[in-house]
């Protein structure tokens, strides 16, 4: 019988990363010197994610999938994505500003790259004092604006800023240009891709001295040059109750915030779920078993499991993900 898996945590030594996965989501990168992100479930080739609890401890991602399908997946995600799991679940600690970038849609990953494109999310965990981000144009512009700004080092001119503090969720549909700032630590829910455009990097250099490379052509095509009313997500958390973040084809992400037993119930669900817990502890009690679930642990639902009750020591803070086909 399936149970909820925990994979191993893969770590990503980055220009801009901190020590808040360490110091406040409890995980030890050593040895590396920082860590900018985690890939807490991934199915990108070369860094697909192996599990670490129960009887399965040691088997990929990969492995799971060929073994079990629409049993891991639903067979509904399983004819659609096959051996490939739909969705990359992050951790990102921002120390510094990361570059501003930009992700191709689903059509243009396809031609160039072979890929998935990139839509995503973020759910920001902690926010130093005045910290903020950027996302989508602070006004409608073109291609031809966009590149002479960018020529003429004017580009954050174009680009909407806003202050971010913990709690905020913003959804960034492949094609808006954005970049999380200083300060931020967040999971990050995703497209499984890796393709990014970097537009500007602050004109930072590595540990060699060298400037990371930049894709002015290819973002050119990507971008969405529209601007928006609103980018961050406006929701309402309820104690022990769902509430809803964001709905899109490729996920839909729910606040699960609770102080008392919790029971979920997927009957109706043709997908697996993912549990991203941020705060808080609980233990959760299936058919298949007890597993315990805190800050800093991401768990894997498979489709198989159909009734969990969630029991928490204090108040406890999940985000549960799930593809809504």
């Amino acid at each position: 019988m399936l149970y909820p898996l925990k994979f191993k945590t893969i770590f990503k030594d980055k220009i801009w990363g901190g020590q808040k996965i360490k110091s406040i989501l409890g995980k030890d990168f050593s040895p590396l010197p920082n860590c900018g992100e985690t890939w807490e479930i991934s199915g990108v080739e070369g860094n697909v994610s192996v599990v670490e609890n129960g009887r399965l401890a040691g088997k990929s991602l990969s492995q799971l999938i060929e073994t079990f399908q629409g049993d891991l997946l639903g067979e509904a995600v399983f004819q659609k994505f096959g051996q490939h799991f739909p969705l990359l679940i992050k951790f990102i600690d921002a120390n510094e500003d990361l570059s501003i970038q930009v992700h191709p849609n689903d059509c243009l990953a396809k031609k160039r790259h072979n890929s998935f494109g990139k839509t995503e999310m973020w759910y920001i965990f902690q926010a130093d004092p005045h910290s903020s981000l950027i996302v989508g144009f602070n006004k409608n512009t073109n291609k031809n604006e966009y590149l002479d700004s960018l020529k003429n080092g004017q580009l954050t001119s174009l680009l909407n800023r806003e202050e971010a503090k913990a709690g905020d969720c913003f959804f960034i549909p492949a094609g808006r240009v954005h970049t999380i700032g200083k300060g931020l630590l967040l999971a990050e829910i995703q497209q499984t891709s890796d393709v990014t455009y970097r537009i500007y990097d602050f004109d930072r250099v590595d540990d060699k001295g060298e400037k990371r490379e930049l894709h002015t052509e290819e973002s050119v095509e990507a971008l969405d040059y529209k601007s928006y009313p609103e980018y961050k997500t406006a929701y309402k958390e309820i104690l022990n109750k769902t509430s809803p973040l964001v709905n899109c084809e490729y996920f839909t992400t729910h606040l699960l915030a609770f102080d008392k037993c919790l029971t979920r119930n997927y009957e109706n669900k043709k997908s697996f779920v993912v549990y991203i817990c941020f705060e808080g502890e609980a233990v959760l009690e299936c058919e298949s078993g007890i597993f315990p679930i805190k800050m800093g642990d991401t768990l894997l639902i498979p489709h198989s499991l159909k009734r969990l009750d969630l029991q928490p020591n204090k108040l406890t803070k999940i985000l549960e993900v799930y593809i809504d086909l």
